[in-house]
């Protein structure tokens, strides 16, 4: 299982912002496809939080740095950024997380969903990927996107929360 550099609240964020940029913009220059000025900054406003964000969360960050894209657009941007493999949508949160890596044809991707924090971290598990070929085979079914969500508790949310029942037992 590959753990994506999300998993650590302490790395270098701008770095990781310039990472899914670049690759963005490498994917693209690839495909022929354009990275307009507007989903390059719909990319870089999904880079820029763990936590997945809405169509209407983006237009309304996007327009804290100037003019405020109509929805409609700032949605074909996330259906381009989806399209290209730049962006995941998560389904439970009806919301869009940048992807910082290419993934392989039989990857499933997992999401691990903070049900305190909303940090969302994304991991690509071969085995898993392996297995559910196996079992949609079997089924006759081919399947178009295999991703898992997992909701639960991130590791930070967990400390805090083990140093909260910490203090109020030692308060007693």
């Amino acid at each position: 299982m590959t753990v994506s550099i999300a998993a650590h609240h302490d790395h270098d964020h701008a770095a990781c912002v310039a990472d899914v940029l670049a690759r963005a913009e490498a994917c693209c220059d690839a495909s022929g496809a354009r990275l307009t000025p507007l989903r390059r900054r719909v990319l870089q406003t999904l880079a820029q939080s763990h936590v997945p964000l809405g169509a209407y969360d983006l237009v309304e960050r996007l327009g804290t740095d100037g003019e405020r894209p109509p929805p409609m657009s700032v949605y074909r941007a996330l259906d381009f950024l989806v399209a290209e493999g730049l962006a995941h949508r998560i389904e439970s949160r009806n919301a869009f997380l940048a992807c910082g890596r290419a993934h392989e044809a039989d990857d499933v991707i997992v999401f691990l969903i903070c049900e305190r924090c909303g940090l969302t971290d994304e991991v690509a598990s071969h085995a898993i990927g392996r297995d559910i070929a196996w079992a949609t085979r079997a089924a006759g079914f081919t399947p178009r996107t295999p991703v898992l969500e997992i909701a639960g508790t991130c590791a930070r949310c967990r400390a805090q929360l083990a140093a909260a029942a910490t203090g109020a037992t030692s308060g007693d």
